[in-house]
């Protein structure tokens, strides 16, 4: 670290180990007073809430240390990246509390409030306190009330006072030195403590993760917007078209001539109603949107070739991007055991457990799938993939074939 020994270096390394001790004082008020309004109460729930505040302490307090570093550290300070997370305080909190940032930043900020501010006090006071009042001394006791100092006149006579001054000065000068190399080794445990400890790919790798997730978040907002426009508009004019080729069927003879075209317009009509209805429950089923995943499931199942039994209880909402990520995992396997597997029956089974969604189908059919062949299979683990789940399949020749699906998610507050 290069030391700033300019006038402008000096104050500013006085200004940073003074604005420390105010600082640090505050938290460690914030600390006593929160940790025991939080032990106080813990007979009853609100007991956890300001257990849960001060754990995230070290947020707002490294953003600030952050801020002052850059008066006496040279070159900027890189923050921590941290996971997108919307929703309410409480799945917030919960976010923050899982990310091992969240618990570097609290450790300096505890640092801060039982040692750090104490060196910030003791250097100014040593560097900066004592020695300006060493040299104003010959004043102070002039000026002072004799009361005060009954024999201050006789020792500013006596040349007594003044003798203090070249050392108060001496001191002064050698604070030239001392306060920016104090600022400077008190900035570097700052920097080391507040740094993210991960390299430079692991940063990149999480900023892509939060990258896809937005991306993922667009996606399905999109989706179910393009569904709405499909459902209100085309579907609905294709429902009044039917209706109006029905009754006009209904008024005209059938067999040749214009009955028949407009039988046939009909059935045409009916057709691409049914065809507009299968597109739009691809794009997002609205059973999703209306009545959560459970009940997807279940209509899923019905409207499958072959028996299929469903076991769900995965109780709450989740995020779009998780429901829909299972939803359509479960629709794939299913084509898959119809196109592929000979199986006569099959099992979906959905369970929500400690911030993870698990979903497993399961057939009797031949076995022998492949993950690694391509296919629907690998593009189930994609569309997985994309959410921050798993999957693994098992499928020994003869079965059965078992895909489970592990997605990690939230529960919409």
């Amino acid at each position: 670290m290069v030391r700033d020994r300019s006038k402008a270096g000096v104050v500013r390394s006085a200004a940073y180990l003074l604005s420390g001790v105010p600082l640090g004082v505050g938290c460690l008020l914030v600390i006593v007073a929160t940790a025991g309004a939080g032990v106080a109460l813990l007979p009853v729930a609100i007991g956890v809430v300001p257990l849960i505040l001060l754990c995230q302490l070290g947020i707002p307090v490294a953003r600030v240390e952050r801020r002052r570093l850059g008066w006496v550290s040279p070159g900027p300070v890189r923050a921590a990246l941290r996971s997108s997370c919307a929703g309410g305080w409480w799945r917030r909190s919960k976010a923050r509390l899982r990310e091992r940032v969240t618990w570097q930043e609290l450790g300096y900020t505890a640092l801060l409030a039982t040692l750090l501010w104490v060196f910030d006090l003791i250097v100014v006071l040593v560097g900066v306190v004592l020695p300006g009042a060493m040299i104003a001394a010959p004043l102070v006791v002039a000026l002072s009330p004799s009361e005060w100092v009954p024999s201050g006149a006789a020792m500013v006579r006596s040349g007594l006072v003044w003798a203090i001054v070249p050392l108060g000065a001496a001191v002064l000068a050698a604070a030239v030195f001392v306060l920016p190399a104090a600022a400077g080794a008190r900035a570097r445990v700052s920097r080391a403590m507040l740094e993210p400890a991960r390299g430079g790919d692991e940063l990149e790798l999480v900023e892509v993760r939060r990258s896809r997730a937005r991306m993922v978040d667009q996606h399905e907002a999109e989706r179910r917007r393009i569904e709405r426009d499909l459902h209100d508009g085309a579907q609905q004019r294709l429902t009044s078209l039917a209706m109006v080729l029905g009754l006009a069927r209904t008024q005209l003879d059938g067999g040749s001539g214009p009955g028949a075209l407009v039988d046939r317009a009909h059935t045409e009509a009916k057709l691409a109603l049914a065809e507009l209805g299968d597109l739009i429950r691809g794009i997002h089923p609205k059973i999703l949107s209306d009545r959560g995943l459970d009940a997807a499931l279940g209509d899923l199942a019905d409207r499958c070739a072959l028996p299929v039994r469903v076991d769900t209880a995965v109780g709450t909402r989740l995020p779009d991007s998780a429901e829909s990520a299972a939803y359509y995992a479960v629709s794939e396997a299913l084509t898959n055991v119809v196109k592929h597997s000979g199986a006569d029956r099959a099992e979906v089974v959905a369970r929500y457990q400690q911030g993870v969604l698990l979903v497993e189908i399961r057939d009797n059919g031949r076995g022998g799938a492949d993950q690694e062949g391509g296919g629907g299979l690998s593009g189930l683990a994609d569309r997985a993939s994309v959410v921050g789940g798993t999957v693994a399949l098992s499928s020994p020749p003869g079965g059965p074939t078992v895909v489970r699906v592990r997605i990690p998610s939230e529960p919409l507050p």
